[in-house]
C-alpha cells in the first residue's frame, strides 16, 4: 500500500520501499563513517547509506524494512542517503 518496487524507482525522486537487507557493512566515505546496506524486494536492489553511523540495532542482514527517502545515484549505483526507516516483522 503506497509503496514503489525498487526497478520503478527514478532518480531525484521520493520512494517508499520495502524489502530485505542482504549485506551490511561499514564503509567509510570521505573520512566519515558510513553504514551502508543493500535492500531487496524481488524486483531488484538498492543501496541504503547512513552517514555518519557506524552501526544502528536492528540493521542486520536478513531484516525486513522498509525505507523512505530520495534516490540518487552515487558511483554508478542507485542509493538512498539517510532514509527514514522502519523495521517490520
Amino acid at each position: 500500500a503506497g509503496e514503489d518496487s525498487v526497478a520503478a524507482c527514478e532518480d531525484r525522486c521520493r520512494v517508499h520501499v520495502r524489502g530485505t537487507l542482504r549485506t551490511v557493512t561499514l564503509r567509510p566515505r570521505g573520512g566519515v563513517p558510513a553504514l551502508e546496506a543493500e535492500l531487496y524486494d524481488g524486483s531488484g536492489a538498492i543501496t541504503i547509506i547512513w552517514l555518519g553511523r557506524r552501526r544502528i540495532v536492528g540493521i542486520d542482514p536478513g531484516v525486513s524494512i522498509a525505507v523512505e527517502g530520495r534516490v540518487g545515484v552515487h558511483d554508478g549505483q542507485r542509493v538512498i542517503f539517510n532514509p527514514r526507516y522502519q523495521l517490520l516483522p
